[in-house]
């Protein structure tokens, strides 16, 4: 059993690394070729896992193998556009200038139903509302409503927003996040003189963020 539970916690953290390298993409956006690597990555450190007669480098090797071939199609896919359309393929315009393009919905074996369930979970249940719909090589489908149909943005109504930047935080569950302070041109003084305005020091903080507009939120950890 000892030995089961090694191998599992190295092919564990093998299988993780090679994950981590591949990139941070979420599961429904893997390219074709990502998905078949990642699928075979699991079945392989799933065989000498669970069986101590495999050698464990006969899971390591062609796992290795694998995010190296990852690594090269990555990088061919950078190089090249033609490349790019064999291995990944080309985004489909399902629905172009309002109107259903059934040699398209027919070649990527789509029906009517399966358009409007997709169109449902972009939040769009009418299919006439629809200017185009963009079915993407993930597998996802973008959706541009009609004009008459999007919401109104503030450059619509000739409003002019203030700039909204990103918001940082400066202490995570007492730690002091210092590279955060020097992205803001601020060091631990400056931050202990803001944190004691709400009575406590940066130390006792289970959160400290400051937005773009220089507002700090602050809680004190509770005490155990």
């Amino acid at each position: 059993m000892l030995i089961v539970f090694i191998r599992t916690i190295i092919l564990y953290i093998l299988v993780l690394a090679v994950m981590r390298f591949m990139g941070k993409r979420e599961i429904g956006q893997l390219q074709p070729f990502e998905l078949v690597i990642s699928i075979m990555i699991a079945d392989l450190a799933s065989i000498p896992m669970s069986d101590v007669g495999v050698p464990i480098f006969n899971g390591i090797v062609p796992i290795l193998s694998l995010l190296i071939m990852h690594l090269l199609i990555s990088l061919a896919n950078l190089k090249s556009i033609n490349f790019r359309g064999v291995i990944c393929g080309k985004p489909s315009i399902l629905i172009y200038r309002g109107k259903i393009d059934e040699q398209k919905l027919k070649k990527e074996r789509y029906t009517i139903n399966e358009l409007q369930e997709r169109l449902r979970g972009k939040d769009v249940f009418n299919i006439g509302d629809v200017e185009y719909a963009i079915l993407e090589t993930s597998g996802e489908i973008n959706v541009i409503l009609k004009p008459e149909k999007r919401n109104p943005t503030l450059e619509d109504m000739n409003i002019k927003s203030e700039y909204d930047g990103i918001s940082y935080d400066l202490v995570i569950d007492g730690v002091i996040q210092r590279e955060n302070l020097s992205k803001i041109n601020k060091d631990y003084k400056w931050l202990e003189s803001q944190v004691s305005k709400f009575g406590f020091e940066p130390e006792q903080a289970l959160v400290v963020t400051i937005d773009a507009s220089g507002k700090i939120f602050c809680q004190k950890k509770e005490g155990k």
